[in-house]
């Protein structure tokens, strides 16, 4: 791992959830137990301070680590990898950059509960623990105004359904199921290249796509109690959901 790679801790609530070092490159992430309709989160990342146009990393890059998690079937997300942070979610926490949003740009090992349904293709694997990619334009926030005025047709079914299959054409996926007992630990390694993305498990090769994210990414450990649907029958949903305290145990974090 760099020598100068700068990482923030974020901790949601910051009384309750937290974040322990384990040595060098290790790190137990927490989450307190509690009911729907309250955010709870861990973060680890390297992107915080900073403007979308200064985050660190292009390919040809790779990052792994070792995970394990308390429960296999957590409620809300959890992960690792590189993404663009499209929608914000610190909102300036603890001095975060305020960022308007953009178009998603990601490539990571991603963990959705149940009650989250995360892709918009119907032949792709919408939650469970994923090898996923996004790609989509670098379109800049202020031409992305416009798209908000479509926003509350998301609440006619029909109409929700024609405007995913309008994004699909937008934001470009890829993705595979990792079946592995998420309670044990496991290696876990992606390798983000010019021309394709290849997933490790254990040190064999799990998934490979040519669909790569665009842009400068940052990188990004978490786990939180949040989801979000939005169905083939063109339901939405999204919130937070209940939960009993939750671990997510890295070790032998390294980007090279």
């Amino acid at each position: 791992m760099p020598r100068s790679l700068s990482l923030n801790y974020l901790t949601i609530p910051a009384d309750q959830a937290g974040i322990d070092i384990l040595g060098e490159n290790g790190w137990l992430l927490r989450l307190p137990s509690g009911a729907a309709g309250s955010y709870r989160a861990a973060q680890i990342d390297d992107y915080r301070h900073l403007p979308r146009h200064r985050f660190r990393w292009l390919p040809p890059v790779a990052l792994s680590l070792t995970a394990q998690v308390s429960e296999p079937d957590l409620p809300g997300t959890w992960g690792f990898g590189f993404w663009n942070d499209p929608f914000s979610f610190s909102f300036g926490a603890e001095g975060s950059v305020r960022r308007l949003p953009v178009l998603p740009n990601a490539v990571w090992f991603f963990y959705a509960s149940k009650h989250n349904y995360l892709s918009l293709r119907d032949d792709l694997p919408a939650n469970g623990l994923l090898a996923a990619v996004f790609r989509s334009p670098l379109i800049p926030s202020i031409l992305l105004a416009p798209a908000l005025i479509g926003l509350p047709l998301l609440a006619i079914p029909a109409a929700a359904r024609w405007l995913r299959r309008l994004g699909r054409l937008v934001i470009q996926q890829d993705a595979k199921q990792v079946d592995v007992a998420v309670t044990q630990a496991h290696h876990y390694r992606l390798e983000w290249l010019t021309d394709r993305v290849q997933f490790y498990v254990d040190g064999a090769l799990h998934f490979e796509t040519t669909l790569t994210p665009r842009g400068r990414l940052g990188m990004v450990i978490w786990i939180d109690n949040q989801y979000a649907a939005f169905t083939p029958q063109g339901n939405v949903r999204f919130g937070t959901l209940p939960n009993e305290p939750a671990q997510m145990r890295i070790s032998q974090l390294r980007i090279q």
